[in-house]
């Protein structure tokens, strides 16, 4: 039988991807506009992880998860009254910022921090989880550093699939070039897992896993330490939404080679 984990999963939260985000420049530095009335949701890399560890913990009698979050306190109580009825879990909460904006390695040292103070975590059996990316800046830098920081060398990044092994060791399949996997076996915890997609659906509402959650979520909240990230030698020069252009021709019997040529110089215009 295995050995039963702590499952830790870092997760922020992210304005829904259905709104139209505008960056603006307030109090000296980025923002988003209105990014405070924004509805908001959890990451969705960051939700993959979560439903990963709890099906882990729910086929690993004994085990634990954790999810670890830094926002705004009222937007997290907001995401959590959604997703704590989707899988079991105990929340760790930071009052902070969650923007697209915020430094990664501070965010890093905040997330460590808090990860660190969780009473009773065991690091023999620790798992940490997380997106591989993010849906706030894509930066696929976090994860690797609060793993980094709690002295946890084994990392795989772009996980798929996750399988328990009867020895206590777990395979691992990770994204590589090409469309292709890389089988990689890990012969104990702790380990960081940074998530792809998995292959699990999102489970569907369970109001009885909601109720036991939110039994922990409200008092984590009220607990939140509050989380400031200052943001100390950053400098952006400006702050815009993409250029959106479009234009299209309808050209016959072009070779490829000249249409190649054509995408490259228009490229270098810009």
């Amino acid at each position: 039988m295995s050995t039963p984990f702590q499952i830790v999963v870092c997760g922020s939260i992210v304005p829904d991807p259905l709104q139209t985000l505008e960056p603006v420049t307030g109090s000296g530095a980025p923002c988003l506009k209105n990014e405070m009335m924004l509805p908001a949701v959890l990451d969705p890399w960051a939700g993959h992880a979560l439903f990963e560890a709890a099906d882990l913990a729910r086929r690993t009698p004994g085990s634990k998860v954790w999810l670890v979050s830094l926002g705004p306190k009222a937007k997290l109580q907001q995401v959590m009254m959604m997703v704590a009825q989707k899988a079991p879990f105990e929340l760790v909460a930071l009052d902070g910022p969650a923007s697209g904006f915020a430094d990664s390695f501070e965010t890093a040292a905040a997330l460590a921090g808090a990860i660190d103070a969780i009473p009773g975590l065991d690091r023999t059996r620790l798992l940490l989880f997380g997106g591989w990316e993010s849906a706030s800046r894509g930066a696929g830098s976090t994860l690797p550093m609060v793993g980094e920081r709690l002295g946890i060398t084994e990392q795989f990044q772009g996980v798929d699939q996750l399988t328990i092994r009867d020895d206590g060791s777990f395979e691992i399949l990770e994204r590589i070039e090409g469309g292709r996997h890389q089988v990689s076996v890990c012969a104990a915890p702790p380990a960081v897992l940074g998530w792809a997609t998995g292959n699990l659906p999102e489970p569907r509402n369970n109001p009885q896993v909601g109720m036991a959650n939110m039994r922990t979520v409200m008092p984590a909240l009220q607990r939140a330490r509050p989380t400031p990230l200052p943001g100390a030698g950053l400098c952006f020069a400006s702050v815009s939404l993409p250029k959106q252009q479009r234009e299209t021709r309808i050209v016959k019997d072009l070779a490829p080679a000249e249409i190649a040529r054509e995408i490259v110089a228009w490229v270098k215009e810009d």
